[in-house]
């Protein structure tokens, strides 16, 4: 939301917005920011390539490639913007639609469809990418995370610019989880290193806004003692200013900070979901008119930051990635069945004994059929 005032404009109090649907860059005075016009490319072009990315996986679920997918269209620059504002140690807990801040963490999208191939129990090392595995209970990422940040504190990691910080991500309907409401009291009582950065798309599911909180989300933080704010969570240069300046301010010791990314669910909560059936087709053309990609190619053209070849060599590399993406889904080859008792345990333990138990249960009921074939033949 922005207003005029004596000629120029300014951003209102309650949504920090520095780029409009139409654009316009804004100055805003807690959040100034200076990036290079390859800084601005580079966002372009991981916006475009991270929706591609998103609708070439969900198109492969709509073919059976996948068992499901969770489609981040509309909140893009939410997590693009989040997620090039960390820092290299900073470490990430996601829910299970953070594509775009997978792809800020290094992580290959083939990784994430592995997932909902059911090929892989989620493929990555946390450690290695300082991005925690994908969460599909609601909300209890918020508990791992805090837990996380309180270790951080107590290894004595705080360090300002070259210390660590945590981020957690969840959405509007999480907020209504014991999980998170208790994630909070504990990050403000141990002012623990972490911003709660909460993708406000405006349906838990099918849900509205208005079934989760009398109050805008942000203001909820008031309560547990520590600040929240309300960002446009379209806006890809507002979301990045404000998620560097939270996790800056974790890292020298000033405690937690919720980030309400004010957003759109552009499509469906997964594939399974049939959004027409609880919200107007109205409402989502009137968000068509903010999309995140849009706004920033509309700056850059109208800046003349970017020349129509860069556009091109985006879109030609898009194309690419998406062509990549749905050749390695399709040849993925399944796992054998029994190394699904493989890495349940690191080590040894009374429960071994079980687990070794089942194993033989199974693969006693596998040679079965191979049996049974046999004498068939």
């Amino acid at each position: 939301m922005t207003v005029e005032s004596g000629g120029a404009t300014t951003t209102a109090p309650s949504l920090i917005q520095l780029l409009t649907p139409e654009g316009e860059r804004i100055d805003h005075p807690d959040y100034p920011l200076e990036l290079s016009s390859a800084d601005l490319r580079d966002l372009y072009r991981d916006l475009v390539l991270v929706r591609r990315i998103d609708t070439e996986a969900i198109s492969l679920q709509r073919q059976g490639e996948l068992g499901i997918w969770a489609s981040l269209l509309g909140q893009e620059a939410a997590q693009i913007g989040s997620g090039r504002a960390l820092g290299p140690d900073d470490m990430v807990f996601p829910t299970y639609r953070e594509h775009g801040v997978a792809w800020c963490r290094g992580i290959d999208p083939v990784k994430l469809l592995e997932l909902y191939r059911g090929v892989s129990h989620g493929g990555w090392d946390p450690k290695e990418h300082k991005f925690h595995l994908y969460t599909i209970v609601i909300g209890s990422q918020t508990l791992h995370a805090t837990g996380y940040a309180m270790g951080i504190q107590r290894d004595g990691a705080l360090d300002g610019d070259g210390g660590e910080a945590v981020i957690v991500y969840f959405g509007d309907g999480a907020t209504s989880q014991g999980d998170v409401n208790e994630a909070f009291v504990w990050a403000s009582v141990f002012n623990a290193p972490i911003v709660f950065f909460c993708q406000n798309n405006q349906w838990a599911i099918s849900e509205p806004l208005e079934k989760q909180s009398r109050i805008p989300l942000y203001q909820r933080a008031r309560g547990f003692g520590f600040p929240g704010l309300r960002v446009d969570g379209n806006d890809v240069l507002a979301c990045y200013a404000v998620t560097k300046k939270a996790m800056q301010a974790a890292r020298e010791g000033q405690g937690p900070t919720l980030i309400e990314a004010f957003t759109y669910r552009m499509g469906a909560h997964t594939t399974t979901d049939d959004p027409t059936r609880y919200r107007l087709a109205s409402e989502l053309e009137m968000w068509k008119l903010k999309d995140p990609i849009e706004r920033v190619r509309a700056y850059l053209v109208r800046t003349g930051q970017a020349e129509p070849e860069f556009f091109a060599e985006v879109e030609a590399e898009a194309k690419k990635i998406g062509a990549d993406v749905r050749e390695a889904c399709r040849t993925m080859p399944d796992p054998p069945p029994m190394s699904i008792f493989d890495n349940v345990y690191a080590e040894p333990n009374p429960m071994s004994a079980i687990l070794r138990a089942e194993r033989e249960q199974y693969a006693a009921y596998l040679d079965s059929f191979e049996q049974s074939e046999g004498a068939a033949r």
